[in-house]
């Protein structure tokens, strides 16, 4: 119920807001002196004003006590006035009501104050701009005014609004005028209405390009690359209803634009039949108006794609441009598709210019298009499963991946091998089939082929389960748990990411990050402890793998120069053993070192991190792999791996001081940088 009420008054104030905006915009642009306050039509408008305005007082009321009971869990509390006052006093978004309400305050004063005033045009504008302020600052509650504060993020969606206000806000002005054309024959009264419809007509079709793009910058950052959510998600859903409203509403605008409003320009006897449709059509798009106003409204308060949880995919296929793109043929399938696809857009075009029969114009276009569709899709079409778009309940931290590590080396390495490469011995992968005599297919290479970039972490958990018809490849549904499945898919991932590592060395590239590494949690030897994220937007973070004693010298190096990079370049070390110290070898350890030695979650975070460790010249991909006396992270400040170096293969590097604070220095100079989806894997 609550949600309910709550839809209605937020589409009630919306709806209330852009006509009053779009309507003084409206009276704005069409003023040309003394005459336009006498229109009846102009009068009646005005009558709405104070109405409107109400109305918009009387939603903000109700915004902030369906607020109240969401955001307690508790519908009571819409009713509560302290906690109304809670949410006013110490929530962002009581805030922004409170200026949202004194705008529309302000805006009252505004209307009231001019009943008493003999009109001119710049009280209008006036009107107009104190009726956008309240849209505005709307905007910043919104989704992308909720997710990020910034010009390249709220811009969009304030444009959006204001554009929508600037054509649904004229709908009610432009029934007034037809109505007094119906009742008013006057051919000199008729000639100034046909001019402001004309005025109209010439805004609206900028005004609705602007509207479309601006909307398809918005969408964007509420769905980013998840586009299956566009046929799987609430959010997708309405969104896909709202275009399909929009196209309807542009249709008939056309229609309007092309057929009625030349009919009612000329002055003859078919003027009177223009004049009747266009009220029928107009009224229709207004009602169509309000219902789009409606869907938005219930846009901007659903889970945007992006964020969606997919649980069960209702296809048996998806389209991936990602897990495609390489494949034979593909790309010369999908663009012979999309140049079709733009004649057809072109044909139309032409079409409508020219007025060409119907079979020219819509059908050849039409078919054209499908025939377009059949020949870029189907190449991006690959297999897909319930749990294809899932995402993992388990975070993709150390913990995690150094489990996934146990339980991949017990199941999975007979098959796949001990780094995942394919090279297994498993007695079933050399046995033929008796009936066809064939053997069964290399198990997958999850290391060097970019596997896990082409496929999702669902997919890995249905194969996990259920195993891979056609392969050797098992379920483990009835062996592992829920979790230790999901631990098994961040394993598989972070070893695919530590071969991606291999690109990185000892000098960072500016303002490329590319690599987010594990996340962890830890205590050192000092009592100090929290974790990597602790230090997002702060400092760097040197993350050290030592051994003991061969990595003395440079522990005694990294001692005396620690003061400077704290507090000269906002650099954090943090030290973790290659193997387990006794109590002698961490005294004489934690004699040397200023900064901390973790005790406790070292062994997760050596594990996920010696993953890391390949470089160009030593891939490392034969049996078990190698473990580097001492290796050296640079993570910078936003979350990334930036930088590594590894002592015994590139050369003196970070010994260097002066090599090591430039790239500090490089990473420093950095603008902020938006921190990688690390808490999991997609």
């Amino acid at each position: 119920m609550i949600e309910f009420f709550s839809a209605l008054v937020r589409w009630l104030q919306l709806t209330a807001n852009l006509v009053l905006f779009g309507s003084c915009v409206f009276l704005t642009l069409i003023w040309f002196g003394k005459k336009l306050p006498e229109l009846g039509w102009v009068r009646k408008l005005e009558q709405l004003f104070p109405w409107l305005v109400g109305i918009v007082l009387f939603g903000l009321i109700g915004i902030l006590a369906s607020t109240a009971g969401q955001a307690t869990g508790d519908a009571i509390n819409t009713w509560d006035l302290n906690a109304w006052w809670e949410i006013v006093l110490k929530t962002r978004v009581g805030h922004l009501w409170v200026a949202r309400f004194g705008l529309a305050l302000l805006l009252l004063f505004i209307v009231l104050r001019l009943k008493r005033m003999h009109r001119v045009r710049w009280h209008y504008g006036v009107l107009a701009v104190t009726a956008a302020l309240p849209l505005t600052v709307g905007s910043l509650v919104s989704h992308a005014g909720a997710e990020e504060i910034s010009f390249a993020s709220v811009t969009p969606y304030t444009l959006h609004i204001l554009l929508a206000g600037v054509w649904f806000g004229t709908l009610p002005a432009i029934i007034y005028i037809i109505r007094d054309a119906l009742n008013n024959s006057q051919a000199g009264t008729l000639l100034l209405h046909a001019d402001f419809l004309k005025q109209f007509s010439a805004l609206a079709l900028p005004v609705m390009i602007l509207l479309f793009l601006t909307g398809w910058m918005a969408a964007d950052r509420m769905i980013g690359d998840y586009y299956h959510t566009l046929v799987s998600s609430r959010y997708g859903w309405l969104l896909n209803l709202k275009l399909l409203i929009l196209g309807i509403i542009l249709w008939i605008a056309y229609r309007i634009r092309s057929v009625w409003l030349p009919l009612f320009i000329q002055e003859n006897v078919r003027a009177g039949v223009a004049i009747g449709q266009l009220k029928k059509w107009v009224g229709i798009e207004f009602l169509l108006a309000l219902i789009l106003v409606l869907v938005a409204t219930l846009l901007a308060n659903t889970l945007p794609g992006k964020h969606a949880i997919i649980d069960h995919w209702p296809y048996p296929f998806r389209l991936s441009i990602d897990a495609t793109w390489d494949e034979s043929g593909v790309q010369n399938f999908f663009w012979a598709g999309t140049l079709l696809f733009i004649l057809a857009i072109g044909i139309a075009a032409m079409g409508t210019l020219n007025r060409w029969n119907q079979s020219k114009r819509v059908i050849l276009p039409v078919i054209m298009g499908l025939v377009s569709l059949g020949i870029a899709l189907p190449p991006l079409i690959i297999e897909a499963y319930p749990e294809t778009y899932q995402k993992t309940p388990i975070p993709f931290d150390a913990i995690s991946i150094s489990k996934g590590a146990t339980l991949f080396a017990e199941h999975c390495v007979s098959c796949h091998g001990p780094q995942g490469k394919g090279t297994g011995t498993a007695p079933e992968l050399f046995v033929a089939d008796p009936e066809t005599g064939e053997f069964p297919p290399d198990p997958t290479d999850l290391l060097t082929k970019t596997h896990t970039a082409r496929h999702t972490v669902g997919n890995f958990y249905h194969w996990l389960s259920y195993g891979v018809e056609g392969t050797s490849m098992p379920g483990f549904s009835a062996v592992l748990t829920d979790e230790n499945r999901w631990d098994v898919v961040n394993y598989l991932h972070a070893l695919s990411r530590g071969y991606m590592g291999r690109l990185l060395g000892s000098l960072v590239t500016p303002n490329q990050p590319f690599l987010a590494p594990p996340v962890f949690s830890y205590f050192a030897h000092d009592g100090s402890g929290g974790s990597l994220k602790d230090f997002r937007e702060k400092s760097n973070v040197l993350l050290v793998l030592f051994s003991w004693p061969q990595s003395q010298q440079r522990l005694f190096q990294l001692s005396d120069i620690y003061e400077m990079l704290k507090n000269d370049f906002h650099t954090e070390i943090l030290l973790i053993p290659n193997r387990a110290l006794t109590e002698e070898e961490m005294a004489a350890v934690t004699r040397i070192v200023p900064f901390p030695v973790i005790t406790e979650g070292w062994s997760e975070i050596r594990d996920s991190y010696l993953l890391f460790r390949r470089t160009m010249a030593v891939p490392d991909l034969l049996r078990k792999g190698m473990t580097p006396e001492h290796i050296e992270y640079m993570i910078d400040r936003f979350g990334y791996l930036r930088a590594r170096w590894v002592s015994q293969f590139d050369g003196f590097g970070w010994l260097i001081t002066g090599v090591l604070t430039k790239q500090l220095t490089i990473l420093n100079q950095e603008e902020k940088i938006k921190p990688p989806p690390d808490d999991h894997v997609h």
